[in-house]
């Protein structure tokens, strides 16, 4: 799980924000869901879950944002 993560942190800029495609953005959900698991967080993990179907139509906006200002994706952790 660990080396997932770390394979996403290091990803170039440029291939993460393709990734922010509203249709790809699944990939990073389930990089969310993975830094819960990875945490143990449980809240993390239910929001990670939510992000795909009923919020896949808005957050990958908050995704390309974040990622465009700070270089990786938000989450909760």
């Amino acid at each position: 799980m660990k080396d997932l993560i770390k394979a996403f942190d290091e990803l170039p800029l440029i291939v993460k924000v393709i990734l922010c495609i509203p249709m790809l953005d699944i990939v990073w959900s389930i990089y969310k869901i993975c830094r819960s698991v990875d945490k143990s967080n449980i809240v993390g993990i239910v929001l990670g879950v939510l992000t795909i179907v009923p919020g896949a139509f808005f957050i990958w906006i908050i995704d390309l944002l974040t990622l465009l200002v700070n270089g990786k994706v938000w989450w909760l952790d």
